[in-house]
C-alpha cells in the first residue's frame, strides 16, 4: 500500500511540478528521456554530445507489458524532454506521457507517418523501426522537432541527422541485398508475435506471428494448430524466438510440427521490441537490424 501511495504521489507531481520550473541544464545540456532503446539510439544520433540521453526500457524489456516503477517516474520527473515511439507501443505509460505534454516537450517519433503507414494497412502497428525507410522518415521528423526546441544547436543537429540518414540509406540497401539471398519459396518469417509486418512489406518476405501485434494478445490451441498446419504444408525450415518474448508459445508449435512428422528448428533469436545489450553491436539500431537480417538469412537460405 505504501509503495502504491508513493507512486501515486510521484505521478501527481509529474503534472504539478514541471509547470513551475525551467528546463534544467546539465553542463549546458538538456536531459532527454527516451522510452525504448531504438528511440534513444535515434535521438543520440541526432543530438550527439550536446544533450544527455537516457532510456527507460533496457534490453530484454517488453514495452507492451511495461509498467513504470517509482524510479522510472523519477526519471520522467527529471527529464527536460520526453521522446517515445507512439502507436500504443508503450501501453500504460502513454497516459503519463500525455499529461507531461501539457508542461514539457513530448515527442512521438511516429507522429506524421499516418499516410505512409495506412499504405500498408498497419495504422496501429507500432513496430515502424523494422522498415528502415520508415525509421529514416521518423528520424527526419524527430530531428525537425528537436531543432525547433533548441535553435542554438540547429545546425549541429542538421549535420548529425544528415550523416545518420545516409547511414540508414546504406543499411536499407544492405537489407534488400541480404534478403535477396533467400530463395523466394523460403521467404517466410515466423515469430512469436506479429512484430515484423513492416519488415515483410518493405523487403518482400511473408510474415506470420503466433500472437497479434501486441504481446498482450493471448494465443490459443487453434492458433497453435493453424500455425503447425502452415509450417507442415509449406515445409517452413525455421521459426524465430524474440529476445523480449517468452519462447513458450513457439515450443508448443515445434512440438506440434514434430508430432505431424515435420521438421522445423529454432532459426535463432531476433531482437524485436528492444535492442541488444549495452556496448554491443546489437545495442544500436543499425546493429540490431543487421543481427536480425543475418540471423534470418542464415536460417532460411539454402545451405
Amino acid at each position: 500500500m505504501r509503495h502504491t501511495l508513493i507512486i501515486g504521489f510521484l505521478a501527481l507531481s509529474l503534472v504539478t511540478c514541471f509547470s513551475c520550473r525551467e528546463p534544467s541544464r546539465h553542463d549546458g545540456r538538456v536531459r532527454i528521456l527516451a522510452t525504448t532503446g531504438m528511440v534513444a539510439d535515434m535521438v543520440r544520433n541526432i543530438v550527439g554530445d550536446s544533450a544527455i540521453v537516457d532510456v527507460l526500457m533496457h534490453p530484454g524489456v517488453d514495452p507492451h507489458l511495461y509498467k513504470a516503477s517509482q524510479g522510472d517516474l523519477r526519471k520522467i520527473l527529471d527529464a527536460d524532454y520526453l521522446v517515445y515511439n507512439g502507436l500504443h507501443l508503450e501501453g500504460k505509460l502513454v497516459g503519463i506521457l500525455e499529461k507531461q505534454s501539457r508542461v514539457k516537450p513530448v515527442i512521438a517519433v511516429s507522429d506524421g507517418l499516418d499516410k505512409l503507414i495506412r499504405a500498408g494497412q498497419n495504422l496501429y502497428d507500432p513496430h515502424i523501426w523494422f522498415d528502415v525507410m520508415l525509421w529514416k522518415e521518423a528520424t527526419a521528423r524527430t530531428a525537425g522537432q528537436l531543432m525547433q526546441l533548441d535553435t542554438a544547436k540547429r545546425d549541429y543537429y542538421r549535420v548529425n541527422t544528415k550523416r545518420y540518414i545516409q547511414q540508414l540509406d546504406t543499411l536499407d540497401g544492405w537489407v534488400r541485398q541480404r534478403i535477396h539471398a533467400i530463395p523466394t519459396a523460403r521467404r517466410t518469417l515466423i515469430t512469436a508475435h506479429d512484430a515484423f509486418s513492416y519488415f515483410g512489406r518493405a523487403y518482400g518476405i511473408k510474415v506470420r506471428g503466433l500472437q497479434g501485434i501486441s504481446t498482450l494478445s493471448e494465443f490459443g490451441l487453434r492458433d497453435v494448430s493453424n500455425l503447425v498446419n502452415f509450417i507442415v504444408t509449406h515445409q517452413i525450415p525455421a521459426v524465430f524466438v524474440e529476445s523480449s518474448v517468452s519462447d513458450r508459445s513457439l515450443k508448443a508449435v515445434l512440438e506440434g510440427v514434430r508430432k505431424r512428422g515435420g521438421h522445423v528448428q529454432i532459426g535463432g533469436h531476433l531482437l524485436a521490441d528492444a535492442l541488444g545489450g549495452d556496448n554491443t553491436p546489437e545495442g544500436t539500431y543499425i546493429g540490431m537490424v543487421k543481427h536480425n537480417v543475418n540471423t534470418i538469412v542464415k536460417a532460411l537460405a539454402d545451405k
